[in-house]
C-alpha cells in the first residue's frame, strides 16, 4: 500500500520517464509532482518505492526509471482512461476511418495491422475474424495412388483446397458416391458439428465415407488454425526503440515470434476472452516473455459478436493513455468496417 504522496511521486516519475526516456532524479521529479517536499524527502520516498521493486536505479546514473511492476501499478491505479467518441476522435484517428475500405475482409485486416503500426510507431497485430466454419460444400477429387484431393467450400464462397493422403486408392466413381452422400447429409453443419456426429455415427457409415469425411473433418480444422490468421506490420520499427538496441539476442527470438505467428494467436484468443482493452507489460505474457515488451490488446466485433483482436507491441515506456485510445478506436473501426458489409 503506498500512501497519496508515494503515488504521486511514482506517477510523476513514470511520466515524465515515458516523454523524455531519461532517468529521473528528485529535483526533476519535485518540479514534476507539483509537490513542496524537500529534496531529502523524495529520495526517502524514491528509496521506499525502490525497496517495492517499483523502481530502479541504472548503474550509470542517479535518478530512477520504473521496473515493470511499477508500470503495472501506474497503468492498473494512475492511468485516467477517458470515454472515447468516435465522432470527436482526434483528425490522426478520425482519418483512420476512411483507410479501412470494407470490401474484403482481410483487406481491412492488413490495413488495420498497418494502421496500428504508424499511429503507435510500433507493432500493429490483427488477427482475422474467425470463421463459423460452415460446410456449404465437400468434394473429393481422385489425383493419384492413394492421393485426393478435399475441396472445402464455405457459405460466403471461400475455398479451401487440401491434398490428403488415404490409407487405401479410391476409385473416382467411390469418390463421387461419397462426395454425394456428405453433401446430402453434412451440409450446413459447422466443422465442430461433423466432428461430434462422426463420434456418434461412424459405426453406421460405410468404411471409406467414414475415413474420407474423417480426412475432410481434420483438413478443414487445420485449415482454420493456419498462422497467417495474424497480419503482423511494422516489426523494423522495434529496431529504432532505445530500451530494446542492445539486446540483439532479445530481438531474434521477438522476430521468430513475429515469423511464428502462432504463439502471437494464442496470445490474440485469450485477450479475445476479456472485454475492452487488455495490456500486458514487461514479460507478463507468455507469448512475448519480455521485459522491455509491453502488448496492449482489444477484442473487435462484427455484428454484436467477438471475431477477433488487434493490438500493438512496443516497449514497456509507451505511452499508454494513447495506446489505449489507439487500439480502442481501431478496434471499433474494424468491427464497423466488417459490419457493413
Amino acid at each position: 500500500m503506498l500512501d497519496d504522496r508515494a503515488k504521486t511521486l511514482l506517477k510523476a516519475l513514470v511520466e515524465r520517464y515515458i516523454a523524455d526516456g531519461q532517468p529521473v532524479g528528485s529535483r526533476t521529479l519535485s518540479r514534476a509532482s507539483g509537490l513542496d517536499l524537500s529534496p531529502a524527502t523524495i529520495r526517502n520516498v524514491m528509496a521506499d518505492l525502490e525497496e517495492l521493486g517499483l523502481i530502479a536505479s541504472p548503474h550509470t546514473s542517479a535518478g530512477r526509471i520504473p521496473t515493470a511492476r511499477g508500470y503495472r501499478l501506474f497503468v492498473d491505479t494512475m492511468l485516467t482512461a477517458r470515454p472515447i467518441d468516435l465522432q470527436t476522435v482526434a483528425p490522426e484517428l478520425a482519418a483512420a476511418r476512411e483507410q479501412l475500405h470494407p470490401d474484403q475482409p482481410q483487406r481491412v485486416i492488413a490495413q488495420a495491422a498497418s494502421l496500428l503500426s504508424n499511429l503507435s510507431s510500433f507493432v500493429g497485430v490483427v488477427s482475422a475474424p474467425r470463421k463459423a466454419g460452415l460446410i456449404h460444400h465437400i468434394e473429393f477429387l481422385r489425383l493419384g495412388e492413394r492421393r485426393v484431393l478435399v475441396i472445402l467450400v464455405a457459405p460466403d464462397g471461400d475455398v479451401q483446397n487440401r491434398v490428403i493422403f488415404t490409407a487405401r486408392d479410391y476409385t473416382q466413381t467411390e469418390l463421387i458416391e461419397a462426395t454425394n452422400f456428405l453433401n446430402a447429409h453434412y451440409t450446413g453443419l459447422a466443422i465442430e458439428e461433423v466432428r461430434e456426429r462422426l463420434k456418434h455415427e461412424v459405426d453406421a457409415l460405410r468404411g471409406e465415407i467414414a475415413q474420407l469425411m474423417q480426412a475432410a473433418v481434420q483438413a478443414g480444422e487445420e485449415l482454420a488454425e493456419r498462422s497467417d490468421a495474424v497480419v503482423v506490420s511494422g516489426e523494423h520499427n522495434l529496431l529504432g526503440v532505445q530500451d530494446l538496441g542492445h539486446d540483439m539476442a532479445g530481438l531474434r527470438r521477438l522476430f521468430d515470434v513475429f515469423e511464428q505467428k502462432t504463439e502471437l494467436m494464442r496470445l490474440l484468443d485469450v485477450s479475445s476472452r476479456a472485454e475492452g482493452v487488455r495490456i500486458y507489460i514487461g514479460g507478463e505474457s507468455q507469448v512475448v516473455p519480455f521485459e522491455e515488451l509491453s502488448v496492449v490488446t482489444a477484442p473487435y466485433e462484427v455484428d454484436g459478436r467477438i471475431v477477433g483482436t488487434l493490438g500493438v507491441i512496443g516497449p514497456t515506456r509507451m505511452a499508454y493513455d494513447r495506446m489505449i485510445r489507439i487500439v480502442d478506436i481501431t478496434a471499433r473501426l474494424v468491427g464497423n468496417a466488417l459490419s457493413s458489409r
